[in-house]
């Protein structure tokens, strides 16, 4: 059994409402010293992007989140989606249960949607005995969902160990299947209604987080809040009704892997429902559409901290250009390091444990690559600027 203590910490941590809080360290705490990382993410992401298969990736990424939730029975699972993987914190004693919900989620992800996830489970303690630390903080998206932001360096330094092949975790037997109740891919890509979906991730220069970051981090926010609704993607009533073909096989495959023609029946008769409740604005006996719409919204992810600023908003083209400048300014400086990416609209896959309560969550992400190539291109960025520190290459062929 958890601990009461267990239980309690990530759920006591005080909640803080202004997004601009993720760059304040006075809002987080440390992770408890037997606390452990899951961390898994989808190997050559950017390839399977660039088949088309972003639906895919987004759901191989949040099928982690949903399977962890459900597989130890935690609502209140510190977590932050990647968009091509995730990572969770988890007390100790949960440790071992985690490590076989992740091995199942593997052989799913290959079996089902064909991708190779990979997967590990770090102890918090050996985070800081490699010199970072894990800290978490509770933001505020809405009266019903907060997000877990993550600060120290320790996700980071994990998700690296994890590539290098160190924590890994095997894949379960063939046909283990993981918990995947709730994990929802219906809606269809969110078109921009500003000029562009830009995906931004940003972290820390060499000069740490300090007081200079946080100011940049402030500012960037304030450049996105002066766009309508802060540059959110998801529209304020909820994104246009379509069926999504593709969504529907997806969340089919989550449900069941034997009798997947009744599975995708059921799936589509929901999805169909859904579709029409939206179309004609009427409810579904205790089903209220206008206040799903709105909860979709505002329970969304759209933006985050997890060692670094990351968020897929909605802005105009001009808004771009001044966001860009500003991060060029702090990479010129050496307060921060960025990557970007910028496409024509927004992908969301939800976990929705039931359409009657309103704590369903919505993860965001872009429909062309999204994070997944804003790393890429801040990993070259920064291999550009190790390259140039060590004299291999000039600064006429500096990325």
């Amino acid at each position: 059994m958890v601990q009461p203590a267990d239980r309690e910490f990530y759920a006591g941590l005080p909640l803080f409402e202004a997004f601009e809080g993720v760059a304040d360290e006075a809002n987080y705490r440390p992770l408890p010293d037997g606390w452990w990382l899951a961390v898994a993410d989808i190997v050559n992401s950017t390839g399977a992007i660039a088949e088309g298969r972003y639906k895919s990736v987004n759901m191989a990424g949040a099928s982690v989140i949903s399977a962890l939730m459900n597989g130890l029975d935690e609502r209140n699972l510190a977590f932050v989606f990647g968009g091509d993987g995730a990572l969770a914190a988890v007390p100790g004693t949960l440790a071992a249960k985690a490590r076989d919900v992740l091995a199942a989620a593997k052989t799913w992800v290959a079996e089902e949607l064909g991708l190779e996830l990979r997967a590990a489970i770090v102890p918090v303690s050996d985070v800081r005995a490699s010199g970072f630390d894990m800290r978490v903080a509770r933001f505020k998206a809405s009266e019903e969902v907060s997000y877990a932001m993550f600060s120290g360096g320790g996700a980071s330094w994990a998700e690296a160990e994890m590539k290098a092949g160190r924590y890994q975790i095997e894949a379960a037997p063939p046909g283990t299947r993981p918990d995947l109740t709730g994990l929802s891919c219906r809606w269809n890509p969110i078109v921009s209604h500003h000029g562009a979906i830009v995906s931004i991730i940003a972290v820390p220069g060499e000069r740490g987080i300090g007081p200079e970051y946080q100011a940049l981090i402030g500012d960037i926010v304030a450049l996105a809040e002066g766009e309508e609704r802060g540059g959110h993607p998801v529209p304020e009533k909820g994104p246009e009704p379509h069926l999504s073909v593709r969504g529907i096989t997806a969340e089919s495959r989550a449900v069941a892997p034997r009798g997947r023609f009744l599975t995708w029946s059921f799936v589509a008769a929901q999805s169909l429902a859904l579709f029409l409740c939206f179309r004609l604005g009427i409810n579904f006996g205790p089903f209220d559409v206008k206040r799903y719409a709105r909860d979709l919204a505002s329970n969304s992810d759209f933006r985050k901290f997890d060692d670094a600023l990351k968020m897929t908003i909605d802005v105009s083209l001009d808004r771009l250009g001044r966001i860009e400048e500003r991060l060029k300014q702090g990479a010129a400086a050496g307060i921060c390091r960025y990557g970007l990416h910028r496409q024509d609209s927004a992908l969301m896959t939800c976990i929705v444990p039931t359409p009657m309560s309103r704590d369903h969550m919505h993860f965001i992400d872009g429909a062309a690559g999204g994070y997944a190539v804003a790393a890429r291109n801040l990993k070259a960025a920064l291999s550009g600027e190790d390259l140039l520190r060590t004299g291999d290459i000039s600064p006429a062929v500096k990325p």
